[in-house]
């Protein structure tokens, strides 16, 4: 039996597709010349059956075809887009003819949408078009509107990008008029399904998902094509879901359909408007997964639906600023009947006269609202970012000017179960967990709707000469009383202080340059720099300048009237702030590569060609979340967003997604962990070339490599093999960490490279080489590393998990030296010196000069210290219930902002040995080794237990306590 992708793979989706209301008819059959576009009289019949007047006289429909071959001919001179736009409004019965009485204009129905059994669904298989032949082709009423092209799925190199890359590059290259009339392609080898728009990029097909998991026990391939072709689905998605805009960077016309997270949360809506009896909900769809098109969507079905009579349909935006990205989705896309409600009195005016049109406001504008201002039912109200939106009682306010209104909240982050305003004002109690459509991380990043994100922490360690500072302090307030000086240590002490110090900038600006040359310039992405406020905005902006042409980098931030003059300069208005982000910083070619920010552009800003942050700010929980999600945007080439973290936010980061953690196990990622699979995946490529010289030159040295592939599944599995090696080192590079492996590398990269083929076979892999691989080969440049010295924490899922599953909040205790310490403060000296280390080292970690795991050393070694001194000051007593130095000091320091982890290391260590000590066990060999293998076991649960100098301490104390 020869299996192939015809008979594997194109003839079951005709199965399929046979079994789902397509009638196969093969190409042979099919009434047409090999130059025609559609089936003549399948699409005269349907004239004819749809539309009286052209029943009445036949000829009519002469007329109707002239116009629709201009089209189909005009593909050629004004591309396929503006042509598919055009003729996408016959295919919805948006243009006329002269067919009425006396010559009136009639609309012309090509597709009967309301009843859908009424149209002709035909798929036929290699159809040939002048010198093309597509596997599937897919006919509505005789109008081709989708092209399939199957895959083997028997070559691991051999996926679907090829098949899309083959519609991309040859079909719509070589026969434009095939596609005038498209609603949507797909391409698949058998296990993964994407569909696309013409023209679309790769990065942009998409998968369809079963949100509903009605087919549980079947591939993905049955449930996209029973799914996304079921006749009814089909033309819902031709009718509502395809819309036609502008791309703001290079002004050309795109067009969109809707991917399925948007397709299920827009008809949930319509559904529940026309039904009536649950007038509100709750949407949570990941952060750029598409929020802005699911509203835009909602818009037009909602004004479109009959039954609803024309409604209102109000768009609640949070910020005071309405040309947000989502009105800019809507302008750029020129929906009709949109107006703004600017101000207060604007936005009365339009429902007092029950205008019926798109409104666009923000919840500010209800602030005055003190009555009814339109009781009509068919006014529904989206909410953007409902979790914020909420502002005190203006959203009662919102619901006493419209009480007959529904209201559905949409966000981009999850909603914590605390937020109950949120879940009681939106979330319906017929919907589970509160949610009426629900698209989270896991799902955004697993259908490529979303990058992932990693994320890098590089704290910059400073040195407090604290004696220095006490003796020029005491100089400089001699003259002041203690209150003074009380309140000027208060003053002068607050963490912007810390973070705006000098040398602490230009070692940062000096690393984000180094960073930014070696890792994100060479793939033609650009970066953000987060900085803790406007003030430190201007210094980082003046330190860059220093490294950078001034032209690379520029501030965006609120500027008052009343700054100063050097605040001044970057005062923009809209118009000239939305110039400078479209036709700069968003064009990869111009000069402008980083923008300094400290609170605008966090929420709401889409620059897909950002793909890093440097984050020098203390961000928390909704707000981290959306400001790193400013990375995650589809664009070509890119890999994940990267976020490199100066600030110490990683023990944040659990806080950020205390949600739903247990679909949140691909949205941060720690660069650590991919080390660990560098040396693993290179041995697997080196293992094809084991009798190779690779010291051996030039060509007889590239013969020999190439002998060791001599079949394509040999290639294949050396090219599957290799593009996994190089995306680990793509994420790692230019780590030092790298410098053993890269002669390896590069030899694997020229034998690659020797390989690939030259007929685009094998798209996949080729296409995911990143650019900075072949850069770093092409110019023979060593990577170096950036200086980080920081122990960290592996961000794993399990970790996250521990995290998330503490329920209730730390208590917060004061700053305060602990009382053990406090106890014995007056039987030696060491006491107190204890006391103000103890108290040093909380600061420096409240002020993020040290993280997680060197707080938890330090404290380590003040306990040790203190069991020794006590033992000299007095036998030290018994602590109940196992409570040990260890976490009697660690209450007493702990705060809200204090890593859970640490506490959970600290109660693991004095519990460690609770089972396995005996009296006298330091003096045996047996005790140690049972000691040694429990605490190793215990820090082996937090990725720790490799880390030589924290397990020495541990230990060290273990045995001074016990």
């Amino acid at each position: 039996m020869v299996f192939n992708e015809a008979n594997s793979v194109r003839d079951y989706i005709q199965h399929l597709l046979s079994k789902n209301g397509w009638t196969f008819v093969l190409s042979s059959q099919l009434n047409r010349q090999n130059q025609d576009v559609f089936i003549e009289d399948i699409l005269v019949d349907t004239l004819k059956r749809l539309n009286p007047e052209i029943q009445s006289n036949p000829d009519y429909a002469e007329q109707v075809l002239y116009r629709l071959r201009a089209l189909y001919l005009s593909a050629r001179n004004m591309g396929i887009v503006k042509t598919n736009e055009a003729f996408m409004e016959w295919m919805r019965g948006q243009l006329s003819m002269p067919f009425g009485e006396k010559g009136e204009h009639v609309s012309i129905k090509l597709i009967d949408f309301e009843n859908p059994a009424n149209n002709s669904f035909i798929v036929t298989m290699e159809l040939t078009h002048s010198n093309t032949r597509e596997d599937l082709v897919l006919f509505v009423n005789g109008i081709p509107v989708a092209i399939g092209e199957c895959k083997t799925p028997f070559r691991p190199a051999i996926t679907w990008v090829d098949g899309a890359k083959q519609i991309l590059e040859q079909y719509e290259k070589k026969t434009p008029e095939l596609f005038v009339s498209n609603v949507f392609n797909f391409a698949t080898e058998g296990k993964e399904f994407k569909y696309g728009t013409i023209s679309s990029p790769i990065e942009h097909w998409a998968s369809w998902r079963d949100f509903e998991v009605k087919y549980a026990k079947l591939s993905n391939l049955d449930f996209a094509v029973k799914e996304l072709f079921d006749p009814e689905t089909f033309l819902d998605i031709l009718q509502n879901f395809i819309i036609f805009s502008t791309n703001t960077s290079n002004g050309k016309r795109i067009k969109i359909v809707c991917r399925a997270q948007q397709y299920d949360g827009v008809n949930k809506i319509v559904e529940r408007v026309k039904d009536g009896t649950i007038k509100k909900g709750l949407i949570w769809h990941f952060q750029g997964s598409g929020k802005s098109l699911l509203m835009l969507f909602a818009s037009l079905k909602l004004r479109n639906e009959p039954s609803l009579k024309s409604p209102t349909v109000l768009v609640v935006v949070d910020r005071k600023d309405l040309d947000s990205q989502i009105t800019g989705t809507f302008t750029a896309a020129d929906i009709p009947n949109m107006v703004k409600g600017s101000n207060i009195k604007e936005l009365e005016q339009l429902l007092l006269q029950d205008t019926r049109k798109i409104i666009f406001t923000t919840i500010f504008r209800f602030k005055d609202v003190q009555s009814t201002l339109n009781e009509r039912e068919n006014i529904i109200v989206l909410v953007d970012e409902a979790h914020r939106t909420q502002e005190g009682d203006l959203g009662i306010r919102m619901r006493t000017a419209l009480p007959n209104a529904s209201f559905f909240g949409l966000t981009g982050t999850p909603i914590n179960k605390r937020e109950r305003n949120t879940f009681a004002t939106f979330g319906a109690v017929e919907d589970a967990d509160g949610y009426m459509s629900k698209y989270g991380f896991e799902d955004s990043i697993l259908d490529g709707a979303t990058k992932s994100l990693k994320f890098e922490s590089r704290l910059v360690k400073l040195h407090i000469d604290k004696e220095a500072m006490r003796r020029e302090f005491d100089k400089l307030t001699d003259n002041l009383d203690s209150l003074e000086k009380n309140e000027l240590v208060k003053r002068s002490g607050k963490f912007s202080s810390l973070v705006q110090t000098p040398e602490r900038i230009k070692a940062i600006c000096q690393d984000i340059v180094e960073h930014y040359q070696s890792v994100v310039e060479p793939q033609g992405f650009k970066a953000m720099l987060v900085c803790y406020d406007r003030e430190s905005c201007l210094k980082y902006k003046k330190q860059l300048d220093k490294y950078l042409p001034e032209e690379s980098s520029t501030i965006v931030m609120t500027v008052n009237p009343s700054d100063e003059p050097e605040y001044q300069e970057y005062f923009r208005r809209p118009e000239e702030e939305k110039a400078l982000l479209d036709d700069h910083f968003k064009m990869q070619d111009d000069p402008l590569k980083i923008l300094i920010v400290t609170s605008k552009l966090l929420t709401g800003f889409d620059a897909p060609i950002l793909q890093t942050m440097y984050l020098d700010k203390p961000l928390k929980e909704h707000t981290l979340l959306q400001a790193i999600c400013r990375t995650n945007r589809l664009y070509p080439n890119k890999e994940y967003g990267l976020v490199v973290d100066y600030i110490g936010v990683f023990d944040e980061v659990g806080k950020a997604l205390n949600f739903d953690l247990a679909a949140m196990k691909k949205v941060v990622g720690n660069l650590d962990k991919y080390k660990e699979e560098i040396p693993i995946a290179l041995e697997r490529c080196c293992s094809y070339f084991r009798s190779v010289d690779r010291t051996k030159e030039g060509f007889e040295g590239l013969i020999e490599a190439q002998e060791c592939l001599p079949t394509n599944e040999a290639r294949d599995a050396f090219g599957n093999d290799y593009s996994y090696l190089s995306k680990l080192w793509e994420a790692i590079s230019p780590d030092e960490y790298l410098k053993p492996f890269i002669l390896d590398y590069r030899w694997l990269t020229y034998v690659y490279e020797s390989i690939r083929p030259s007929n685009g076979q094998g798209a996949l892999i080729w296409h995911s080489l990143g650019p900075k691989t072949l850069e770093i080969i092409k110019s023979n440049i060593h990577a170096t590393g950036i200086k980080d010295d920081l122990e960290e924490l592996m961000l794993d899922v399990g970790l996250l998990d521990r995290i998330q599953k503490k329920k209730k909040e730390i208590k917060e205790i004061e700053y305060k030296v602990a009382t053990r310490i406090k106890k014995n403060f007056g039987k030696s000296p060491v006491f107190k010196q204890l006391g103000d280390k103890l108290e040093e080292i909380r600061q420096k970690y409240e002020s993020r000069i040290i993280d997680s795991v060197s707080f938890l050393k330090e404290l380590l070694e003040i306990a040790k210290k203190l069991l020794e001194e006590e033992k000299y000051s007095e036998k030290p007593e018994v602590i109940k219930n196992g409570k040990s130095a260890l976490t009697e000091l660690f209450n007493e320091v702990k705060n809200e902002n204090t890593h859970v982890i640490v506490e959970r290391i600290v109660g693991d260590i004095d519990k460690v040995v609770l089972v396995v000590r005996f009296d006298g066990w330091q003096a045996t060999s047996a005790g140690e080794r049972e000691v040694k293998k429990a605490l190793r076991k215990s820090l082996a649960k937090y990725q720790l237990h490799k880390n030589d100098d924290l397990f020495n301490k541990a230990y060290e104390y273990i045995k001074q306590y016990y």
